[in-house]
């Protein structure tokens, strides 16, 4: 007969969940809901999957340096990283936000025009007024990194539970109570690592949400022309997202391409809109001297923001035992193990830093 009772009920089987369910099961029994068949299935397994220390914003970039050391293998076992760099472009009316994009930092390089296409040689010289190149960027082997946080869980006795869609949460003697298809269990503290979810799942405890906004981010895949080698290149792209936006990355002797598209959307499994996906592909191609060709696929992923992109994490205060672990965008990959190290800090007495924690907090929003 399955447990019916732990310290900690963790729902949502993305990487912000699992990694922070591996924390949290050092010193505690957990069990982690997944609503689908299979962990990461929406914006986990869409990811591009890249680190980028500067991106985001300040709270972002501390996360991010917090995380890179767990990344690299040098605070868990596995390195999941790899050498790609990224590459921005930006056009004349760009120059502000430019400028605005490198202050604060010393780990990004501008670059001319040349230089430029030196990185990426199909770049048209004619359409760059400035670059910015971040050397340190690294792809992330996603699968990797959820695998390993996965085992790390189940060495430390915890339990996964997929196709677990919750549809009662409610709190009784002390306790709450998440119902799904197959019966109820119960703990003292749950963790709302639901994704594009999460304020639809705090709707079910009662509780306000947070302003969780949904959007869609497409990406194709593209061949290119015979001959012609991409893997070394770094990830390239526009400076800017949103209408402005494009970039594209060597994926396997090809290029991955998005539009980096924001478009608001409900939660649910994420489709492209053609429309989209050809305006990127001109933005793309008015950049670049190669053909574009028919896309061999296309896919859509969810990343959700809170009005101030930064992510939720930490106790709720209109309820005992209510933790939100949400809100990361498209930074939950590159963030989780800061993430999941202060998900359980925030279980385990508070974070240490206030700072973070109040920039952190859901009482932002009470």
């Amino acid at each position: 007969m399955s447990r019916t009772t732990f310290d900690v009920i963790v729902i949502g089987g993305g990487i912000a969940g699992i990694s922070a369910a591996a924390e949290i099961a050092r010193d505690r029994t957990v069990c982690v809901l997944e609503a689908e068949d299979q962990l990461a299935y929406h914006s986990t397994g869409r990811s591009a999957a890249i680190f980028i220390r500067n991106y985001g914003n300040a709270v972002l970039r501390r996360l991010n340096a917090l995380a890179h050391p767990a990344l690299a293998g040098e605070t868990r076992a596995e390195n999941v990283l790899s050498q790609r760099g990224e590459l921005l472009l930006a056009l004349d009316h760009q120059m502000d936000a430019l400028d605005a994009y490198m202050a604060g930092t010393d780990t990004i390089e501008r670059l001319t025009a040349q230089e430029a296409m030196d990185l990426v040689p199909v770049l048209r010289r004619d359409q760059i007024a400035a670059a910015v190149y971040e050397q340190d960027a690294q792809d992330i082997d996603v699968d990797r990194l959820l695998q390993s946080y996965a085992r790390a869980l189940r060495a430390e006795g915890g339990d996964i539970r997929t196709g677990e869609r919750v549809t009662g949460l409610a709190r009784k003697d002390a306790l709450w109570q998440v119902t799904t298809a197959t019966g109820t269990i119960s703990a003292p503290t749950v963790v709302n690592a639901a994704g594009a979810w999460a304020d639809e799942l705090a709707a079910l405890a009662g509780l306000p949400g947070v302003g969780l906004q949904p959007m869609r981010r497409s990406a194709v895949i593209m061949e290119v022309p015979e001959g012609l080698a991409v893997d070394s290149w770094p990830l390239f792209g526009a400076l800017l997202e949103g209408d402005e936006g494009w970039y594209a990355k060597p994926e396997a002797g090809r290029l991955m391409i998005s539009p980096a598209d924001e478009d608001p959307v409900s939660p649910g499994d994420a489709w492209p809109d053609d429309m989209v996906l050809a305006e990127g592909l001109y933005r793309f191609e008015q950049m670049v001297d190669i053909p574009v060709t028919r896309p061999s696929h296309s896919w859509a992923g969810l990343r959700s923001f809170v009005p101030d992109r930064t992510p939720v994490l930490g106790l709720d205060p209109l309820a005992d035992g209510f933790c939100w672990l949400a809100g990361q965008g498209g930074y939950g990959v590159q963030t989780a193990p800061a993430m999941a190290t202060l998900a359980r800090d925030a279980l385990s007495g508070g974070i240490a830093d206030a700072g973070l924690a109040t920039a952190l907090s859901p009482a932002r929003f009470r």
